[in-house]
């Protein structure tokens, strides 16, 4: 008889890692892989993600099962260990059946499920269905029980929400895996640059009126292609009268076909004609909403104008796409060294720089909220136009002019504070050099 009890008692400490085994597995299991695996049709997986969607029968059941089994070994265990030592064998139950518990039915099961968490979710899967759907109607009157309580004690069942949007969660989820090494940090800027053009605006990543390049449509026909044909860009906008006026954006392709056709002589070649009419959107719009335009359109060239109808800059598709995959450059690409790595770990940046290539060219944290440019940063954290020489340290960085034209910044040095130096340590004040 003993031999029989201690085999259920050992059957029920089975049935207490399994519980063990489950829940952890079923917690710490992605969704997202689930999700994958079953629209690559695993059974298993539906089954998982079924699980997924009844979370509180769920865990009922694991706690239920897990309960029963726990406290029916330990009581089969103590009624052989009395028989077996008398009225002391409840302090060796205790002992035996606290080590078994911990060791095989608590910490071995849980550490298996935490080194596989999916695999193992598969595994138990349908077996967890199944003790699930026998256990349904003991659950339902728990459950009952649980919300009566907690409504009493005033918590709202569901009313708490994630603290993170689904946008951040997906981008921390991304930092993670590449801090655990499972992702480059290539392919972690592609995601997190994805994922930011919903927040981004036109008037983060478009190019300004300052750089643009753009042709008088008012010159003489020989001299307007000679400055069309000198440009390293395929789609020139054309002005007239004053570059604020811009009639047209003219492709190079066309004006070569024109030049073909008219046997290469140009002065009877109209380029005004050749433009195609200019495409004006606002600098509010979002990068997402941008591209969607883009793609509809079926043209990869915008001019953009601020509220009051005054051009701003320029935004091209492949400005969109830089903020997902990086630069892209290619043969006709003029190369302008923007960032420049000191022997002495301080880094040179142009000031036109925008903050978001400079964070992903050197993995900083640099804020971008207010400011577009490195020189915009300088300038709204210094509320006032830095002279040649001074030097400002925020965000744990320290900033220097290095020069100054007129009003704009045209280039800092930028020198990442030690972690070990405090504002109490070094004080942060203009002026001061490094």
């Amino acid at each position: 008889m003993d031999w029989f009890t201690l085999s259920v008692v050992i059957i029920l400490l089975a049935a207490s890692a399994f519980f063990a085994l489950s829940e952890t597995a079923l917690t710490g299991a992605s969704r997202a892989s689930m999700l994958r695996l079953s629209k690559q049709g695993n059974r298993d997986a539906d089954v998982v993600s079924r699980l997924f969607d009844m979370r509180e029968r769920l865990i009922g059941a694991l706690l239920l099962g897990n309960n029963i089994a726990n406290i029916g070994a330990s009581a089969l265990a103590t009624g052989i260990f009395t028989a077996w030592f008398g009225e002391v064998g409840v302090l060796y139950a205790t002992g035996v059946m606290t080590a078994l518990v911990v060791i095989f039915a608590e910490v071995l099961p849980k550490t298996i499920a935490i080194n596989a968490p999916d695999r193992v979710s598969l595994a138990v899967a349908r077996p967890m269905r199944a003790t699930v759907f026998v256990l349904g109607p003991v659950l339902a009157v728990i459950e009952a029980i649980v919300r009566f309580l907690m409504r009493l004690i005033g918590f709202k069942v569901g009313a708490n929400q994630p603290i993170l949007s689904p946008t951040e969660r997906l981008r921390g989820a991304v930092d993670l895996l590449h801090h655990e090494g499972k992702v480059e940090k290539q392919d972690r800027d592609m995601l997190g640059g994805l994922l930011d053009l919903r927040e981004l605006q036109v008037s983060d990543v478009m190019v300004h009126r300052t750089e643009m390049v753009m042709v008088n449509a008012d010159l003489p026909q020989e001299d307007l292609v000679r400055e069309v044909l000198a440009t390293e860009y395929t789609r020139i906008p054309l002005w007239r009268d004053t570059p604020e006026n811009i009639i047209g954006v003219l492709h190079a392709k066309d004006l070569l076909r024109a030049i073909r056709a008219a046997e290469g002589d140009v002065s009877h070649i109209d380029v005004a004609s050749l433009a195609l009419p200019p495409w004006f959107v606002p600098e509010m719009r979002s990068v997402s909403e941008q591209l969607k335009a883009f793609r509809r359109r079926k043209t990869h060239f915008a001019l953009v104008v601020d509220e009051y109808g005054e051009v701003e800059g320029i935004v091209t598709l492949e400005d969109i796409l830089e903020e997902i995959v990086g630069d892209i450059s290619d043969e006709q690409d003029v190369q302008v060294a923007g960032v420049r790595v000191q022997p002495d770990g301080s880094v040179v940046v142009d000031g036109s720089v925008p903050i978001r290539d400079l964070n992903r060219a050197m993995d900083w944290g640099l804020p971008d909220e207010e400011a577009t440019t490195v020189a915009g940063l300088v300038i709204h954290e210094a509320r006032s136009i830095p002279e040649r020489g001074q030097s400002f340290t925020f965000h744990g960085f320290r900033f220097r002019v290095l020069r100054r034209e007129r009003n704009r910044i045209t280039a800092l040095r930028i020198v990442p504070v030690p972690r070990g130096e405090t504002e109490e340590t070094r004080p942060r004040r203009a002026g001061t050099a490094f």
